[in-house]
């Protein structure tokens, strides 16, 4: 089976928008390995009053700060399209995914300061913008090695060993990923998928789809011997190997 591991101050802030959510009804959520755009980079307080030289000065620090980023090796973007609220676009990017979300204002620019956002947790740090570059790279780490234990723990969670038919189907309801013993011919696994299928719930919402095979992990959870059968009960074929199943969702 695959590792898990290859899953390639308070502030008042102009973007206020709710970051404490569940993340995954929020938008994509990107490791930070595989962003094409790790921090995103936009200037609050931009209004239509806002004086000229004022406007200039905060996205002159934004201009800084993403060529500091990116020279120090982190993908960084700053959004300085003029057709957008800062709000609009940090609901925009937190759709999109991207890690790192750094917000910085008036206020932040006179005090040297710069507000940073988790996109997986949504939590808030404001920072000194004095050896940001640190910083955001070991924010960024952290963000992957968080996201890596969630999904582990996640996943070992729901993972299960099913021997019989009858704890097949259970498992299934609860949502688990089960290894069961498998013969490995294409018609049973039809038949498993055929069977294991069942009327909607209008109660629960349980999916009404079969299980499916989704992979024979190299780790197995226990021995196949001489006397282990196929899950399915009119198989009655020996098992090769312990395979997952599960519904798709």
């Amino acid at each position: 089976m695959l590792r898990v591991s290859e899953f390639l101050g308070s502030h008042h802030s102009d973007c206020g928008s709710n970051d404490n959510g569940s993340w995954d009804n929020q938008g994509l959520v990107l490791p930070p390995r595989v962003a094409s755009i790790q921090a995103v980079i936009i200037p609050c307080s931009l209004t239509a009053s806002l004086p000229e030289a004022e406007k200039s000065k905060l996205l002159d620090k934004c201009i800084e700060l993403e060529d500091r980023l990116k020279a120090s090796g982190v993908r960084a973007k700053g959004d300085f399209r003029d057709n957008y609220s800062p709000g609009w676009k940090c609901n925009y990017w937190k759709l999109k995914g991207v890690p790192l979300r750094i917000e910085v204002g008036l206020r932040d620019v006179k005090a040297e300061q710069a507000i940073v956002v988790r996109r997986d947790t949504g939590d808030k740090h404001t920072i000194q913008q004095a050896g940001i570059e640190e910083y955001i790279q070991e924010t960024l780490e952290r963000v992957h090695t968080d996201m890596y234990d969630r999904a582990k723990k996640e996943m070992e969670a729901n993972l299960a060993v099913a021997h019989t038919w009858s704890e097949f189907n259970a498992m299934l309801d609860k949502q688990k990923i089960i290894h069961v013993p498998f013969c490995g011919e294409g018609p049973c696994e039809g038949n498993i998928e055929k069977d294991s299928a069942r009327d909607q719930d209008l109660e629960s919402g349980a999916p009404s789809m079969g299980a499916k095979s989704l992979c024979i992990p190299f780790d197995q959870p226990m021995e196949i011997t001489a006397d282990t059968k196929c899950v399915h009960p009119q198989c009655g074929n020996a098992a090769k190997f312990y395979t997952l199943f599960g519904r798709s969702y």
